[in-house]
This record gives C-alpha cells, sequence and structure tokens, in this order.
C-alpha cells in the first residue's frame, strides 16, 4: 500500500528553557544552562542538590485548584503542552472529525512524585490515600485527559521505554496516520521526576551529576570531566497531520516527519553497546525508512547525555553509519541546556531539530572545556556557540535504559 505523508503542523512546550516554543528557542540558540539548585524541596543532604526544573512554574497560572490537586505534574505538564501545540496549529477542534484525532504521548515514569507523596502515610499508624492516588499516577492518564478535554476518539495510548518514550510515541504517531487510521495525531512526551524519590533514585545509580558548586556546567556532553547527566522535567508536544489533510486547511507546515527506527541494544539494563551498534542500526533504519541516503542527514540532535558510556558509545555509532560523511554533520547535545527530560527528552529534542531545520541554526553543545579523548576531535559538535547552517534533513536520537533506540528523521517539505 501507498503511505500517507505526515507533517508537523504544531509545537508546543514547556520546560527548563522556556514555558512556549519562543522562550525555548531563544535560550536554545544562545546557549543558556537551565541548571540551578533545587526549590522544590529541601535537597541540602542530598548528592546531587540541583536540576533542571521548569523555572517559576505555578499550577493555578493553567488550572483551577480543584483539578491542579488532581493532576500529577508530569500531567500538568503534558496538558500545557499540548494546548499550546493544538493553538499553535490553528485545527478547528470543533469543526474536525474527531473520530479521526488521537492522543499518543511518552512517559518514562509517570506520576512519581504522587506515588512517593501518598506511600509516605504508610508510616502513619492508619495510613489514608487519596482516592485520586491511582488516575495521578498511572502513566497513560495526560493522554486520556487530553482526549476527554477535547473529545478525541481516535487511537489513544501511551509510550513507556524510559529515555526512548517521546521518541516512540512520535513514530507510532506516523505510523497511525500513515496507514490511514487518523488525520491528526497529537503526540510528544513528558516527565516530572525531579524529587525526592528521584533524586535519591539516579544518585544511587551514580548517573547523575553532583557539581553542586558550578549546576549550570554540569551538563557538559563529550567533555574529559563530565560526571553524569542533570535531571531535567517538562513536556514537549507535536501536532502530526496527514499532508492533504493539512494542505485542504491551509495550515502552516514546520517539516515532514519522513522516517522513523526502532531496535533495542539486546546488550544492559542501563548501560548502551559499547560499539555504538544499536545506535547505528536504529539510525540507518529511520534513513531508510524515509527512503533517504546517509549523505542527506545534515543535523544530528544527538542523544548526549554528558554520561561515561553513553557519550563515547554514540559517536562510535556515528561513525560507524555516516563513513566520511559524519564529518560534514552538525551535532549537538541540547541536554547540555535543558537536561535530560527522560521520558519526554525525544518530544522536546525534536521540537529542537525542526526549530533548527527551519531557522537555519545550530543549537550549541555548551560547557565544553576539554574533549574526551576517546570522542573524534574532528567530529563537528557545534560546541558553545550557535552557528548558521542551511538544514534540509534533521535526525533527532533519544536511548533509554533497558536498550530502547529510537530515531526520527525530519525533512523540509517538499511539495
Amino acid at each position: 500500500m501507498e503511505f500517507k505523508r505526515v507533517v508537523v503542523t504544531g509545537m508546543g512546550t514547556i520546560n527548563p528553557l522556556g514555558k512556549n516554543i519562543d522562550e525555548y528557542w531563544e535560550n536554545l540558540k544562545n546557549g543558556v544552562s537551565g541548571a540551578a539548585p533545587i526549590t522544590r524541596f529541601d535537597a541540602s543532604n542530598y548528592k546531587t542538590q540541583f536540576a533542571c526544573e521548569v523555572k517559576d512554574y505555578k499550577p493555578t497560572d493553567y488550572f483551577d485548584r480543584k483539578d491542579a490537586r488532581k493532576y500529577d505534574l508530569y500531567t500538568q505538564f503534558a496538558l500545557i503542552a499540548s494546548n499550546q501545540a493544538l493553538k499553535n496549529s490553528k485545527l478547528d477542534v470543533e469543526a474536525v472529525n474527531k473520530d479521526r484525532v488521537g492522543v499518543i504521548l511518552g512517559v518514562g515514569i509517570g506520576g512519581l512524585e504522587t506515588f512517593y507523596n501518598e506511600a509516605r502515610s504508610l508510616k502513619e499508624e492508619a495510613p489514608k490515600f487519596s482516592p485520586f492516588f491511582i488516575p495521578k499516577m498511572i502513566a497513560n492518564i495526560a493522554g486520556g485527559l487530553l482526549a476527554i478535554e477535547h473529545g478525541f476518539r481516535g487511537p489513544n495510548f501511551t509510550t513507556v521505554t524510559a529515555c526512548a518514550s517521546a521518541t516512540h510515541a512520535i513514530i507510532e504517531g506516523l505510523t497511525q496516520i500513515r496507514l490511514g487510521k487518523a488525520d491528526v495525531i497529537v503526540t510528544g512526551g513528558s516527565e516530572a521526576a525531579i524529587n525526592e524519590a528521584g533524586v535519591c533514585g539516579f544518585n544511587s545509580m551514580r548517573a547523575i551529576s553532583t557539581r553542586n558548586d558550578d549546576p549550570k556546567t554540569a551538563s557538559r556532553p563529550f567533555d574529559k570531566d563530565r560526571d553524569g547527566f542533570v535531571m531535567g522535567e517538562g513536556s514537549g508536544a507535536l501536532i502530526l497531520e496527514e499532508y492533504e489533510h493539512a494542505v485542504k486547511r491551509g495550515a502552516t507546515i514546520y517539516a515532514e516527519l519522513v522516517g522513523g527506527g526502532m531496535n533495542c541494544d539486546a546488550y544492559h539494563m542501563t548501560a548502551p553497546h559499547p560499539d555504538g551498534e544499536g545506535a547505528a542500526a536504529v539510525m540507518r533504519q529511520a534513513i531508510e525508512d524515509a527512503g533517504l541516503q546517509i549523505e542527506d542527514v545534515d543535523y544530528v540532535n544527538v542523544h548526549g547525555t554528558s554520561t561515561g558510556l553513553g557519550d563515547i558509545a554514540e559517536p562510535k555509532a556515528l561513525a560507524r553509519l555516516f563513513g566520511e560523511h559524519v564529518y560534514n554533520l552538525s551535532i549537538s547535545s541540547t541536554k547540555s541546556m535543558t537536561g535530560h527530560l527522560l521520558g519526554a527528552a525525544g518530544a522536546v529534542e525534536a521540537i529542537a531539530s525542526i526549530l533548527a531545520l527551519n531557522n537555519g541554526v545550530v543549537p550549541p553543545t555548551i560547557n565544553q572545556f576539554e574533549l574526551d579523548p576517546d570522542v573524534d576531535e574532528k567530529l563537528d559538535f557545534t560546541f558553545n556557540k550557535a552557528k548558521e547552517r542551511d538544514i534540509k534533513v534533521a535526525l533527532s536520537n533519544t536511548f533509554g535504559f533497558g536498550g530502547h533506540n529510537g530515531t526520527v528523521l525530519f525533512k523540509k517539505l517538499d511539495n
């Protein structure tokens, strides 16, 4: 069968660099770090005392008090970003065929804060849980609530594949529209794990940075002195739309989503394959899915978490796949600014890739002081300062615990 074409007609975000797309892009291209001391709880006795929080966030700026109490923070972020994206798309949500509008969101953990807060009552003599405990906590509730709000009756499910969750959600949205099962999919991801349980858990794994004396430079992908990732939070949302449906209503088209790849390293619970075999394979899968050649790719938004093993494996994967063309690529890790948004990472980084493509600007990888000697110094990581470049094809990678890999490919629209 002939696949339908899929385009991006709306975007929305709330993340450590901004509460909307314009703020996010301004801070991305200017190399602003979102890291700062944790404000949400007293972290003074923790190994890590900083993170990339959404700044000055007040739930009542977006929800009435009753709803704010019923929604976990990850759900709040998801609804904010998704409704921004719908508004940005100018989709008439009342006139559209709601049987053909779906919601596919990704989350790595879900309502961790709700679970932690409620579970603390178990220490009491007569523990008492909120009646909203289960619906607040479960990972699929954000997509369900968005559909309820707008009456979207199309495909609706949640992908949970650790840090690849949002990328997998985007690919599933691509598939639903390609196969003619939906005209519009609201997709992306959300995460809100900056709380006592989240920080303690990642500290115990020795996965996150403990550079408490200098948070803003703590996320330093590919740097010799990196000491772990920096936790981030927030949400990113995309409106995917069947091409003819978008053209018929005169939608603004930001990019065409031309390919996606999903596979598994099948190697280790938390470590990537050291030679980047799975990462190289999933990028190849996405490029082949798009019907493109490796030489067509201009920009890669890498997973680039600022961890010891991942930052070595991914450049090896790029070299394995792209050969000599790897030196023609512009590469950047926007996690150096946003921190790692876990299950939402693929969404905010897909948006960064689309914005780079639309604006002809490669966002930087900040906090580069001394390159790790195991990383090829000839690669163009766009260190410390954004640069202008005509980008026709942008690729975005995310890799998650369990060996889950996801890659999406965006292209400037060919009419």
